[in-house]
């Protein structure tokens, strides 16, 4: 049954397309910061260990809601990893480190690109009728930049 919530088509299409792409974002750091709970080795392991599982726990969440945005605008949600190989603005670690401040550097610069990201799309969101997307797009933004700066706790001026 085709959407009808007073965002012309071709609107729907767009927000929906730009709410892929961070869905793909989402998945990239989802699992890089999985990667970096796994594979996390030093003295403070069990803190580390710890603080990426809520993490992780809170990007599974962020993915559900943005792939359930994507669908209350009658779009389809992308589910592959190559797809989202294809559509992300991150990059896959290439870092062979597993100290925990390695992995924190790595994951705050993506929080961070992710952040810098939404705003861009909220920009963009801005010009259609889509109000329930830009306060999403906020709301999600508040979420990494929140993350990022529990991330840059970690380190000491």
């Amino acid at each position: 049954m085709k959407t009808s919530i007073g965002i012309k088509d071709a609107d729907l299409k767009k927000v929906a397309k730009l709410l892929n792409v961070l869905l793909a974002d989402e998945h990239i750091i989802y699992m890089k910061t999985r990667n970096a709970h796994w594979n996390v080795e030093g003295a403070d392991f069990h803190a580390a260990h710890l603080f990426l599982e809520s993490q992780y726990d809170e990007l599974a969440e962020v993915i559900d809601e943005v792939a359930e945005r994507i669908r209350t605008l009658g779009h389809y949600a992308v589910g592959s990893f190559d797809k989202y190989l294809k559509l992300t603005r991150l990059t896959e670690s290439t870092s062979e480190k597993t100290d925990s401040q390695s992995y924190y550097k790595e994951l705050l610069t993506d929080h961070e690109s992710i952040a810098m990201s939404i705003r861009a799309d909220i920009a963009v969101v801005e010009g259609t009728a889509d109000n329930g997307t830009e306060d999403f797009l906020v709301g999600l933004l508040e979420k990494h930049e929140k993350m990022a700066w529990m991330l840059r706790a970690h380190f000491i001026k």
